[in-house]
């Protein structure tokens, strides 16, 4: 298999006499579901920003989709990114666009495709999300399973390598966590996209082969 995400002696941290994430030692594969958990205040949000150069490493390597993240410049950042896609528990939508918009968003950052492409693209994922149905709406007029929904399908919209997912059912009801999960091992079964998902805890209704990793008192371990 093909590493993805390779962390050495990894130490993060917000304050310079205070690490959250100590000396860790792991390696994703392109086509792995990997599944985070730990205690509220863990540092599983810390390890999951750090993967996408939102907090950057206090010592250590961390190499994501081919790029150091010690010491990567903004240009490579902004490069890095182009593979990644982010899946937040608050959604993060844009309420002013209508949700076709919001889905675009990526494809309107990179500025390298066409109209017929970003319109083809968006069409295309929200009939994959079942949301086709909810087309030239806002944001606010949709549920909060149906915002989680558009935000898998923006964070889908330009490909990624990498899906980044924090607590992204940590505000839903049962329907809408069992639909956003079943869209994730879409993700990855189906786009093929590596996916991770921060969680307080592993979902219990779902059976499908996936990684484990625990982190207590700093230490990010596997659990088999």
């Amino acid at each position: 298999m093909t590493d993805i995400i390779t962390a050495s002696n990894l130490t993060l941290g917000y304050e310079s006499n205070q690490s959250v994430i100590k000396e860790a030692n792991f390696t994703i594969n392109v086509n792995d579901f990997v599944i985070i958990t730990g205690e509220s205040g863990s540092g599983k949000s810390t390890l999951l920003n750090s993967l996408y150069g939102a907090i950057k490493p206090k010592s250590g390597s961390l190499n994501v989709c081919m790029s150091e993240l010690n010491g990567i410049s903004a240009r490579e950042l902004r490069t890095l990114r182009q593979k990644i896609g982010v899946v937040f528990q608050d959604y993060r939508l844009i309420n002013e666009w209508t949700i076709e918009k919001n889905v675009m968003l990526p494809l309107l950052i990179s500025g390298d495709y066409d109209k017929h492409t970003c319109d083809t693209q968006v069409a295309n994922l929200l009939q994959h999300v079942k949301l086709a149905h909810k087309m030239g709406k806002y944001p606010l007029e949709l549920s909060g399973g149906e915002q989680q929904r558009v935000g898998v399908a923006r964070a889908m919209c330009h490909n990624p390598q990498l899906l980044l997912c924090d607590e992204p059912t940590g505000n839903l009801d049962e329907y809408s966590s069992n639909m956003v999960w079943a869209l994730l091992r879409s993700a990855n079964e189906a786009w093929g996209a590596c996916v991770i998902v921060v969680t307080h805890s592993k979902p219990s209704m779902h059976r499908f082969k996936f990684r484990h990793f625990d982190i207590k008192d700093g230490k990010v371990n596997e659990v088999s």
